[in-house]
């Protein structure tokens, strides 16, 4: 029996009946529900026009408030949520709100067409922060995804800066929490319409059996790249398995020597955690993936069982010796990351099964690591190359070599000759440049929009290097000596 999607919004809990389980968020504002304020400029999750925020009530039963993109997130996937747009702002008495005051007292809005975005945006912050001043870096993040063609950016960053200046405003979380209490579910549902149903498991072992009776339905998590099928490739999905009710794959935990992340968990709250453990060596890459409304709606489970050749964790994941954890009706097993992945899209995959976690090692002594990062834009750029190293250096000598790249392959991979050159010998420039000659030998890289072959090898070879400049015994660098973004005192 099909069940209706229930969502609160505007201080009503609302329904969704007969909506394709693929119709969007952005869709159902804006077609169904005539609320026209939230725009579509790019309909791929990258503008940020469409940028609304949703609050959810997390494991522990505490209110969550995230910007998404409302263009590729799918309208079933609100069943149990609260949503929030630009209509909402405004105050009891009539008044705008401080975020939006602060964008006429500082002339951030021209066209006006990105503007409803960058609100959302700024709210987001507004409520995390609550009302208190944000640091600049912390407001860069905030609208790393959000795109304005005629403004220019400085008067929305001085608005940022004034909106927590003016009188604040309150946000009834108490309201918003019982009101989400009210329509959480007990047990999975499953929304059925125009042909397709869309499964909404609660419990793992739901997700377990509904995952052995459709083994090929389309799993669902963050929607960040699976939106796209659907908006720029007009794709049919078929049947929907979603995840992102199952709690069970929304914790973090240590065990066995590692740090195990559901795959549910968002990629903004697994970056959070890991670069706990990992500050200098992840931080940079944290603030450069996608922007904050894709990390927000994302999952790292969802990354690493997309297996993008060209994503951003799997190589400094592979580099650590980190393993994913599959789950099916047989059972689970555990495998190495890099084995995971057999050719271009084909991972070593049971029909019926599914990624429940990734885990990742925790720190360990004399193990040195590093990932970087290449892309024509510093915020919210797919890489040219993703490089990462992981030695286990005893002095100058190299005991242990991990060397893995993506963007250089059809699967994010190791540099087995590379590898074995520098593994047992000294950690020295001789060596270092053997390493970097037998890269032309373990990769060949394709030409595409991003970069030619010829600028992936010598960048990889390159980053090989930056890494040795970083890690040597003698006088290594600091990584602001080596880092184009460093701001200097």
């Amino acid at each position: 029996m099909s069940e209706p999607i229930r969502f609160y919004y505007r201080g009503a809990v609302q329904e969704i009946h007969d909506a394709a389980p693929t119709r969007t968020v952005l869709q159902h504002l804006r077609e169904d529900l005539h609320c026209t304020g939230t725009k579509e400029g790019c309909a791929e999750g990258d503008c940020g026009a469409c940028t609304v925020v949703v609050g959810s009530l997390n494991a522990a039963g505490q209110l969550e408030m995230k910007a998404v993109n409302a263009c590729i997130q799918f309208a079933p996937t609100l069943d149990g949520k609260a949503l929030f747009t630009v209509e909402d702002l405004q105050q009891p008495d009539g008044a705008l709100h401080p975020v939006q005051q602060a964008m006429v007292e500082c002339h951030g809005s021209q066209c006006g067409f990105c503007t409803p975005g960058f609100v959302m945006s700024l709210w987001g912050m507004y409520l995390d922060k609550d009302g208190q001043p944000a640091q600049r870096k912390e407001i860069d993040d905030c609208l790393s995804g959000n795109l304005c063609r005629c403004t220019g950016y400085r008067p929305i960053i001085d608005a940022a800066q004034r909106m927590t200046e003016l009188p604040k405003a309150d946000f009834d979380r108490a309201t918003v929490t019982l009101q989400l209490q009210v329509l959480r579910r007990e047990a999975g549902a499953t929304y059925t319409a125009r042909g397709q149903s869309f499964h909404a498991p609660r419990t793992l072992e739901e997700l377990v059996a509904l995952r052995d009776a459709h083994p090929k339905a389309t799993l669902l998590a963050g929607s960040t790249d699976i939106g796209l099928w659907v908006t720029k490739q007009m794709r049919e999905l078929g049947d929907i398995i979603y995840l992102g009710h199952v709690s069970a794959l929304q914790t973090v935990r240590e065990r066995d020597g590692m740090l195990e992340i559901g795959a549910g968990v968002s990629l903004n709250d697994a970056y959070a955690a890991l670069c706990k453990l990992y500050p200098l060596e992840l931080s940079e890459l944290w603030q450069r993936f996608a922007s904050l409304p894709i990390r927000n709606a994302g999952t790292l489970g969802g990354n690493v069982a997309n297996g993008s050749p060209i994503g951003d964790s799997m190589p400094w994941l592979i580099a650590l010796g980190s393993e994913v954890v599959l789950q099916g009706a047989a059972g689970r097993r555990v495998l190495p990351l890099e084995a995971f992945y057999l050719d271009y899209q084909k991972k070593d995959l049971q029909p019926g099964e599914f990624v429940a976690a990734v885990r990742v090692p925790l720190p360990r002594a004399n193990v040195r690591f590093r990932t970087y990062k290449l892309a024509k834009r510093f915020d919210q750029d797919i890489s040219a190359v993703c490089a990462a190293f992981a030695f286990t250096l005893d002095g100058d000598h190299v005991v242990d070599a991990r060397i893995a790249y993506g963007g250089m392959a059809a699967t994010p991979r190791r540099a087995p000759r590379a590898e074995a050159a520098l593994t047992g010998m000294g950690w020295n420039e001789a060596n270092l440049r053997t390493a970097m000659d037998l890269l032309q030998q373990d990769f060949a890289p394709l030409s595409d929009m991003r970069a030619s072959s010829a600028y992936r090898m010598q960048t990889a070879q390159n980053l090989l290097r930056r890494f040795w400049l970083e890690t040597r015994a003698d006088a290594p660098l600091p990584p602001q000596a080596v880092n184009a973004f460093a701001v200097s005192a």
